[in-house]
């Protein structure tokens, strides 16, 4: 029992116990990395039930203070005063193989300049027109072809942004939201800002877990967002079986806003399987085009049901007014041109080779990971910090998984975009040497 971190957390109902908590870490009486007590011995010494002391540890895991580590218990987080949506992005020594940042691959990028050449330069002044035809003509062609129910198309200026328009619309700060769990961090923290409350959703390699699901939909969350295929950080992909289970559940929960973010469509071999159809009242289907094309595109698409896509169109209007018609119609070039299109289909086919190469290598070496589809694995691991310093001390540069993941057991992210077949091969290896000394001794 630490006695010098029990001796600040006071209260008696899980939002003072949190607060006390997270004002001795800003203040830096608590530190980064120290554990907090049991449940039991918390509770014993507050003389309070230990459901309301678990209530308080998740309230600080969500807000990025803490992170759950399983049997360890419960630890401060390894960013000190500082919340989740407030992190900086730690930067990646210039000696280390970067596996770190969730990046396409450049060399994968198509080349704009020939698309900046073609492109129409009018003037667009106010009052035109919100999108090019010529792209929503490409993109509805794209989305019929992959099954996606037929609905309304807006552009916005990726996905967050889709995202965020979106529960804006339909949310109120105190609303429940299911989130994939681990998922990506970035949606966490957008669903945090917002005022919204986040229930974690359990997932496999084969998407959010019916189960997990029915309990989401019992709390009461009006809201889920889920990723079909390439799933940030698992590499988790829906089957079909898995989709039919989920719609299934849905089912029962008719007024639940579904919201899809497929933001790899472009570069993915694994077929999608929605949880929409046509029938459901309220959905969402957003395509992001800069793992594709280019991070800095900024460029989405989105669909959805007609009061939904009414309400984001209306607000679009007398807000943003429009996303720009030179990123438009530069995404447009690129689309509608044959050898662009050759090229994404090899980048997923190269994406899909080195993700499968490391994790066979992985298996080789006797450690199980989680990669369906994507360019991103899923490592669970004991422990999260130490594993990843005693990769870094032999040159790769990983996340801990504690960005993704809120009561998902401990693990890592690799990034294998660039990642090539010999280079997984020593990663496993070194990988695997750390896990067997243990993550303390491979870090000496």
């Amino acid at each position: 029992m630490n006695d010098p971190v029990h001796k600040y957390i006071t209260g008696t109902t899980a939002v003072k116990i949190a607060a006390s908590i997270e004002e001795a870490v800003q203040g830096g009486r608590i530190l980064a990395g120290e554990r907090l007590p049991t449940v039991r011995d918390l509770a014993r010494r507050l003389r309070i039930s230990p459901a309301t002391v678990n209530s308080a540890y998740q309230t600080l895991q969500l807000r990025g203070l803490a992170v759950s580590e399983g049997r360890r218990g419960t630890r401060i987080s390894d960013w000190p005063g500082q919340t989740r949506v407030r992190r900086a992005v730690p930067s990646v020594p210039p000696e280390a193989r970067n596996l770190y940042d969730g990046n396409p691959d450049p060399a994968l990028l198509p080349n704009f300049g020939s698309a900046l050449a073609r492109i129409d330069t009018s003037h667009l002044l106010y009052g035109g027109p919100p999108h090019d035809d010529r792209l929503l003509e490409l993109i509805a062609r794209d989305l019929a072809k992959c099954g996606v129910a037929p609905g309304p198309l807006c552009v916005v200026c990726g996905a967050m942004d889709g995202l965020e328009r979106v529960l804006i619309e339909h949310l109120r700060c105190g609303d429940r939201v299911g989130l994939e769990d681990p998922g990506f961090g970035n949606i966490h923290d957008l669903v945090i800002s917002r005022g919204l409350n986040v229930i974690p959703v359990a997932i496999d390699e084969s998407g959010i877990v019916p189960e997990a699901l029915e309990r989401a939909i019992a709390e009461g969350i009006l809201a889920l967002v889920v990723t079909p295929r390439a799933q940030n950080p698992t590499g988790a992909a829906y089957t079909e079986e898995r989709a039919r289970a989920l719609r299934r559940v849905l089912r029962k929960a008719p007024d639940l806003l579904t919201i899809e973010d497929d933001h790899a469509a472009m570069i993915n071999e694994v077929p999608l399987h929605t949880l929409h159809t046509a029938r459901r009242r309220r959905w969402v289907y957003l395509r992001s085009l800069s793992k594709a094309l280019n991070p800095d595109l900024r460029v989405a698409l989105m669909t959805g049901d007609g009061t939904t896509m009414s309400r984001v169109q209306d607000h679009l209007v007398v807000g943003e007014r429009w996303v720009s018609h030179i990123l438009q119609r530069i995404a447009c070039a690129l689309l509608g041109d044959t050898d662009v299109r050759s090229g994404l289909k090899e980048a997923g086919r190269t994406y899909s080779l080195r993700r499968g190469a490391l994790v066979d290598r992985l298996v080789d070496a006797g450690i199980s990971a989680t990669a369906r589809s994507g360019y991103n694995v899923w490592i669970p691991v004991a422990e999260e910090t130490p594993t990843v310093q005693a990769l870094l001390a032999r040159g790769w540069a990983v996340s801990a998984g504690e960005r993704f993941r809120i009561q998902a057991p401990p693990a890592i992210r690799v990034t294998a975009a660039t990642l090539l077949p010999d280079e997984a091969a020593r990663f496993a290896a070194d990988l695997a040497d750390i896990l067997t000394a243990g993550p303390c001794a491979g870090a000496a």
